[in-house]
């Protein structure tokens, strides 16, 4: 699974740059899959549902079909004996249809980070703590040290994600 994390601390512009990224990218021929990642404990399945109730009595995967949308839930795998778990790649049979995964957040993660970054924010940049994130999306000078790619310039954030990942652009 070919993926890149898009990461930015809160009110910087992470979810309206993916769903840019998307609509461009589609319009492109490509095939887009998006994971949005919280640190929050959320309960996705609607308690009292059917679904809920089966994962409740025990089930370890449930899924919902219906016409207009699918889901799978699973409670994740447990830790290795290092303590690690690659949750993403928990994912990548769904995904395996994509030519890219674009991850919103997600700051522990060993993949690929780019961080979106607005002055007005408020609030400094990621990057000046995190050295593993490869660029910066901006129309700001963040004053960092890792590349900085114009937020206005939408076609060439997209064509510099894409060779991160070793993609051709169509």
């Amino acid at each position: 699974m070919k993926r890149i994390h898009i990461l930015g601390r809160k009110n910087h512009g992470k979810t309206t740059l993916v769903v840019e990224l998307v609509e461009h990218l589609r319009a492109r021929g490509l095939r887009v899959g998006t994971i949005k990642h919280t640190h929050h404990a959320h309960e996705l399945d609607t308690p009292g549902k059917d679904s809920h109730r089966h994962r409740q009595a025990g089930a370890s995967v449930v899924g919902i079909l219906s016409r207009g949308m699918s889901a799978v839930f699973w409670a994740p795998e447990e830790a290795n004996e290092t303590g690690e778990v690659d949750r993403y790649e928990q994912f990548a049979p769904h995904f395996a249809a994509c030519d890219l995964v674009i991850v919103e957040g997600d700051t522990a993660a060993t993949g690929l980070k780019v961080e979106v970054w607005r002055r007005a924010a408020g609030s400094t940049p990621l990057a000046k703590e995190d050295a593993s994130i490869v660029a910066v999306i901006s129309d700001d000078p963040p004053g960092v040290e890792t590349a900085t790619w114009p937020r206005n310039d939408l076609t060439r954030v997209a064509n510099e994600m894409l060779k991160l990942i070793g993609l051709t652009t169509p």
